[in-house]
């Protein structure tokens, strides 16, 4: 399962060409392809006219969406973002944090445009999907 960041779906529904989204666009039918209920939300939450909101909600919703939260999770995320700060490293947003930890901790690729997830891949071993 490769789970697609915010940032590869904004550009992708926005039609802009990035290594990521030529990635996507390829990759579509050929891999299971999922996002989290986080990334749902923060793609949606840009949307700024309704009648794209709701084809942007059906674009998404085609694909696998998982459920994150929870204290596991959490205190998880915790103890990545404390390593890593204890290596020099600061992860800018929690929820990056979150998106990452919840990919090592199930297994998932992860396809990125964010350098916040580089500390994750290369101190903790995320999986990240190089196009």
């Amino acid at each position: 399962m490769v789970i697609i960041d915010t940032t590869v779906w904004i550009d992708y529904l926005s039609g802009a060409p990035t290594p990521q989204t030529d990635w996507l666009d390829r990759e579509v039918g050929h891999q299971r392809i999922g996002l989290t209920d986080i990334i749902l939300c923060e793609v949606l939450q840009g949307v700024r006219d309704d009648r794209l909101f709701a084809k942007v909600q059906a674009e998404l919703l085609r694909f696998e969406v998982f459920s994150t939260g929870g204290m596991a999770l959490a205190i998880a995320t915790a103890r990545n973002y404390r390593a890593l700060r204890a290596r020099g490293r600061t992860v800018r947003t929690t929820i990056d944090g979150l998106i990452a930890t919840f990919c090592l901790l199930n297994g998932h690729a992860l396809l990125h445009n964010d350098r916040d997830f580089d500390s994750f891949e290369q101190v903790l071993g995320l999986h990240v999907v190089h196009s």
